[in-house]
């Protein structure tokens, strides 16, 4: 009788033991027979750079010169711009600048947008890489649009395979409304009879060549993706105003910048090819200040 109750302890621990086997066996079975979804890379970029210190104060100076004209406190006052009003500044920023000339009034604005996908399948570049395919579709752009002349494939270092396609701004301001200025610039030959873009420019002033910008085309070495839209004053017009974009995504990030120009007299054309060249330096400058 003195044994009976160890003989009953050592039965019942072996039928615990058999019955905790069994169930690895089956909790093992079970999970290799679950998908195991393996959750998308986040992308590079966790936070945005403040914007309205993004752009050096001598490049400032370059791309306002009217700045140049005013007194040393109002000079500040331009150079320091006017930040975009946001909610979450760790997704979207952006910063503006205005210099009124004695001949012309130019102006810049520069956006980033840190784009985050919520979709566990879905990396942060893909979605980055949605976002910004939606902006080149609702500028009305497309892989069909003529690409740029030699000269500028040169001057970026290698001829792009893709460079017939051109893209919108970040921005509603050039979207739909504008969409039907790029297929007349995106006549190559530097015919003037498309409605108001390049050909109001030639025409009038000393130089017949101050409106003789290059089209609406993507741009070469410059983040993952980039594009340019050269948005000339629109058809029926009396101002001459005319603004280049470019839009270009680096990882997760999507970078507008804008720069534009509006001469004092409607008589006076803007200078299509120098806002081009200004507005690309600043978006490479803008690009290299985020891979540091």
């Amino acid at each position: 009788m003195a044994y009976v109750p160890g003989v009953a302890l050592l039965a019942a621990l072996a039928v615990g033991c058999s019955a905790g086997a069994d169930s690895d066996a089956n909790g093992t079975d079970s999970k290799a027979g679950t998908p195991t979804v393996t959750p998308a890379p986040p992308g590079k970029y966790l936070t945005l750079p403040a914007p309205c210190r993004a752009v050096p104060r001598s490049t400032l100076k370059d791309l306002l010169p009217g700045a140049a004209e005013l007194p040393g406190d109002q000079q500040d006052k331009v150079f320091r711009g006017s930040a975009a009003v946001t909610y979450d500044t760790d997704r979207k920023v952006g910063c503006s600048w205005k210099a009124d000339g004695p001949n012309a009034t130019r102006s810049l604005s520069i956006d980033l947008e840190r784009v985050v996908s919520y979709d566990p399948a879905v990396s942060d570049d893909d979605r980055a890489d949605t976002v910004y395919a939606k902006k080149e579709k609702a500028a009305g752009l497309s892989a069909s649009a003529t690409p740029g002349p030699p000269g500028e494939k040169d001057k970026k270092g290698e001829a792009s395979e893709g460079s017939g396609k051109a893209k919108d701004p970040a921005d509603g301001d050039a979207g739909a409304t504008d969409s039907a200025d790029p297929s007349p610039s995106g006549s190559d030959t530097g015919s003037d009879s498309t409605s108001g873009g390049a050909s109001t420019g030639g025409t009038p002033g000393s130089s017949g060549s101050p409106e003789e910008a290059l089209p609406s085309r993507i741009l070469d070495n410059l983040g993952d993706a980039a594009f340019l839209q050269d948005l000339p004053k629109k058809a029926g017009s009396t101002a001459q105003h005319h603004t280049v974009s470019v839009v270009f995504r680096t990882s997760n990030v999507v970078v507008t910048v804008r720069y534009a120009e509006q001469p004092a007299l409607v008589t006076q054309v803007p200078d299509g090819k120098e806002l081009q060249e200004k507005a690309q330096a600043l978006a490479r400058k803008l690009a290299e200040t985020l891979s540091e």
